[in-house]
C-alpha cells in the first residue's frame, strides 16, 4: 500500500519491524523515497536519427511506448538510496528483502494494453544523453502490462531482482529505463505522473 501521503513533503517511511525474541536476524527496515524530478526525464527517437530529451521538472510527467507518427518514447526514473533527496538510506551493508516502485498512471493511448519492460540502467544525474536511448541493460525484469483500466490509479511495480543488482554493485541511486516490449504486435503510449509528491513515483524498500 502506497505510504508516502502520510509522510509530509520529505517522502521518507523507516519503520523497523520487531521480530521475535528480540533477534536483529528477524528485524528489518522499510524506507522510502521519491524519484529524483529533476533527474527524471524521457527520451524519444524518431526515425532516421532524432532525439528529442524532456526533463521531469520541466514536463511534470514521463512516457514510453510509440505514439500515433511513430515517436519511440523511453522513460527514466531515478530513485536515490543515499538519502540525498530527503528520502530513506539503504546501506550497502544491507540485505534486501523486497523492493517495489508504484507510479501513477495518467494516460494509456494507442491500445488498451501496453506490454513493458523494466531495466536496470546507468545515466547521469545532471541530465539525460542520446545515448541513453539504447544504453546497456544491467538486467530486466520479467514484462508487465500496463492497461488503460490504470489510468488515474497507482500502479505497483516489483523491482526486488533489480533491486538486489544495484545493492551488489554499491551504487548510490537505484536507475530504471521503462520501455515497449516489442512482442509480436505491440504498440502503446503510456503516460507516468511525475510531478507533485501526492502522485510521484515512489521506491520501497525492505531490508536487513
Amino acid at each position: 500500500m502506497r505510504k508516502i501521503g502520510i509522510l509530509g513533503l520529505v517522502g521518507v517511511l523507516a519503520l523497523v519491524l520487531a521480530g521475535c525474541g528480540g533477534d536483529d536476524r528477524h528485524h528489518t527496515v522499510v524506507i522510502q523515497s521519491l524519484s529524483d524530478q529533476p533527474v527524471d526525464g524521457d527520451i524519444g527517437f524518431t526515425a532516421p536519427a532524432t532525439f528529442t530529451i524532456s526533463q521531469a521538472n520541466v514536463a511534470r510527467n514521463v512516457l514510453y511506448g510509440i505514439d500515433s507518427g511513430g515517436t519511440e518514447f523511453r522513460a527514466f526514473l531515478d530513485f536515490p538510496l543515499d538519502g540525498s533527496n530527503g528520502g530513506g538510506v539503504v546501506p550497502l551493508s544491507a540485505t534486501i528483502v523486497s523492493a517495489d516502485i508504484e507510479v501513477f498512471v495518467d494516460n494509456v493511448s494507442i491500445s488498451p494494453t501496453v506490454p513493458t519492460l523494466l531495466d536496470l540502467v546507468t545515466f547521469p544525474v545532471t541530465g539525460l544523453d542520446n545515448a541513453d536511448f539504447n544504453s546497456a541493460s544491467q538486467l530486466t525484469r520479467s514484462p508487465f502490462n500496463i492497461l488503460s483500466s490504470d489510468i488515474n490509479h497507482f500502479v505497483r511495480i516489483d523491482v526486488t531482482s533489480l533491486m538486489v543488482e544495484a545493492q551488489r554493485q554499491g551504487v548510490s541511486n537505484l536507475q530504471l529505463r521503462f520501455l515497449l516490449d516489442f512482442v509480436a504486435g505491440a504498440s502503446g503510449l503510456v503516460t507516468i505522473d511525475d510531478g507533485p509528491t501526492a502522485t510521484a513515483p515512489v521506491l520501497t524498500v525492505e531490508f536487513r
